[in-house]
């Protein structure tokens, strides 16, 4: 495999370009050439002409490509418009073929299902590369659909942009159907001899608060924490909702966990309701967070995930990189995560809308993500390995600040939210966090028994010694419960009550948390305070039935408690 690359500077340049691959492969063998072409033009007749001069000098090769919102050309941002790139596939046995369609809200299933049909017939495929036009529609039924191609199959890609980041207009094209407003390319390939291997970076970085998606309708996402979804943008980020929307949210996707790993997803516009239009669906009852691009993060990806592709020992690399990398780094910055790998091999790609890639069997389409994939023909034996050299000198004013601010966003955010659900005193949940969690444990029917604690006698800790033995009191008996019950038991969850009481969940059923009782009684008496000396506990105890809704749970451990006090203290008690 042979790779020639270069940015278009004019028709004349161009044909001086294609003079010299065609001379190259007049004396060598090969199977296949193929152009792939980025553009951030869309200008028609040029892309015309382009591709007119392509077929003169080198009628037998393919091409395809796409516009973007700029070109990756030797592993670094590219300035000219358009970027070519020739692969000259030399094994006899390397395969393939190119598929183009009209795609749109309405034929998605039947272009789906056409070109699933279509490499079933090509048991020969290994590998499926696209370029689609996507703004305006929901990805979903596409991802979903391509799923169904054979298992083995790896599949990836990106979406056409435009150098306007408020364009919507972009267009793919190839040799076999010409330009398309509206279409996507799939690029079969496969052999015996062909291989492939793919992997992707993000470096992005969940921010602050998490938020609950608490109503959506496919790619429409309506509600968060059951306010308008606009609002997070608004409240937390000062963006407003106006025609400058999508490019002042573009660096801040929402962060959650889907199909298996962790994906960013961007708002492509809000409306004027407060919902937000995103690029794929988007599930109900799914946590998501604001996610932040961290310099340093990105890299050490570069470094850490990059080795997929470094240990397979390509001799082309393709990347599909967002194009709001581009716009967290600037064209002078971005290169530092797209040229380590041009030290691997000969790397090209362009700056997408949508990055696509298939990971565990599922085909996800990511955004703010760089897709990166390797191709060779043959053995990796012969392959000379390079090294990914990073380069972290000094980051641009922009981005260093972006990360400390970030930093300490998440840092106070933190210590927020912890104090918002932490008593004071004794560091353990407060009484609104521990009900919360018995009252979803109760939801999921899961087995919990509750343990209610009251100090005996505590008043007269007060009154005798001082609130500061009290306290001492209190914290001896939260301390006693983090390192016994908590280090044995990581599912349980404790909390002050209210002044004396504690509260504590258990995982297991009433037998078990007798014997968790009286090990209580027995460690607490054991305990012996400076002034106050031994003190002693009662404990209520009831293991959750099938019909209790919260108030019938905590009544009744309440209930446990008041007899085990009545009966003499120092004692539990079941009901």
């Amino acid at each position: 495999m042979r790779q020639f690359q270069f940015a278009y500077q004019d028709q004349d340049q161009l044909r001086a370009e294609l003079i010299k691959i065609r001379q190259w492969c007049t004396s060598s063998v090969y199977s296949h050439i193929v152009f792939q072409i980025m553009t951030e033009t869309l200008d028609q007749e040029l892309l015309d002409s382009v591709c007119a001069e392509i077929i003169r000098q080198l009628p037998e090769a393919d091409f395809f490509g796409c516009s973007s919102n700029g070109n990756i050309i030797g592993g670094e941002f590219s300035e000219p418009d358009i970027g070519i790139v020739c692969t000259v596939f030399e094994y006899p046995s390397t395969k393939m073929e190119f598929m183009q369609y009209t795609l749109t809200a309405e034929t998605v299933n039947e272009v789906i299902a056409d070109v699933i049909n279509e490499i079933e017939k090509r048991p020969w495929v290994t590998a499926v590369e696209l370029v689609t036009t996507i703004r305006g529609m929901s990805m979903t039924s596409f991802c979903e659909g391509l799923q169904k191609a054979r298992a083995d199959i790896q599949i990836f890609g990106g979406g056409a942009f435009s150098f306007d980041l408020y364009d919507n207009r972009a267009c793919i094209f190839s040799k076999k159907a010409g330009i398309s407003e509206n279409g996507v390319v799939f690029w079969l390939l496969g052999g015996e001899d062909f291989h492939v291997t793919s992997t992707f970076i993000t470096g992005w970085k969940p921010l602050g608060k998490t938020f609950h998606v608490t109503m959506s309708d496919g790619n429409i996402l309506y509600e968060l924490d059951n306010m308008p979804a606009y609002e997070v943008y608004s409240k937390y980020l000062g963006i407003r909702n106006n025609e400058h929307f999508f490019y002042n949210s573009l660096e801040f996707p929402f962060f959650y966990h889907h199909n298996g790993i962790d994906i960013l997803r961007a708002p492509t516009e809000s409306n004027p309701d407060g919902s937000l239009v995103m690029t794929s669906d988007i599930e109900e009852n799914v946590t998501a967070r604001l996610a932040y691009g961290d310099p340093w993060t990105i890299l050490e990806s570069v470094q850490t995930d990059g080795r997929v592709i470094k240990n397979f020992n390509p001799e082309v690399i393709q990347i599909f990189s967002c194009a709001a990398r581009r716009t967290f780094w600037g064209n002078t910055e971005v290169s530092k995560e797209s040229l380590p790998f041009q030290n691997i091999a000969p790397t090209s790609g362009f700056y997408t809308s949508s990055e696509f890639l298939r990971t565990n069997g599922y085909v996800n389409q990511h955004n703010v993500t760089m897709v990166v994939v390797g191709m060779r023909e043959g053995t990796s034996a012969v392959r000379r390995k390079g090294e990914l050299e990073i380069d972290q000198s000094g980051f641009s004013g922009k981005v260093s600040l972006i990360n400390r601010l970030a930093s300490y966003i998440n840092a106070a955010f933190d210590e927020l939210e912890q104090s918002a659900i932490t008593d004071g005193l004794t560091k353990l949940h407060n009484r609104t966090e521990i009900q919360q969690r018995i009252g979803e444990r109760l939801l999921s029917g899961q087995v919990m028994t509750l343990l209610m604690l009251d100090i005996d006698n505590f008043k007269q800790v007060n009154d005798t010694y001082g609130h500061q033995e009290g306290d001492n009191v209190l914290i001896g008996l939260a301390n006693m419960l983090k390192s016994g019950i908590y280090e044995n038991n990581p599912d349980a969850d404790a909390g002050r009550w209210g002044g004396e009481e504690f509260m504590l969940l258990l995982p297991f059923d009433a037998n078990y948390a007798k014997l968790a009782a009286a090990d209580i009684l027995r460690d607490f008496n054991a305990l012996r305070f400076p002034k106050a000396g031994q003190q002693t506990i009662s404990i209520g105890v009831t293991q959750a039935r099938a019909e209790d809704t919260l108030d019938d749970l905590l009544v009744r451990v309440d209930q446990a408690l008041y007899q085990a006090k009545n009966n003499g203290k120092n004692r539990f008690e079941v009901l």
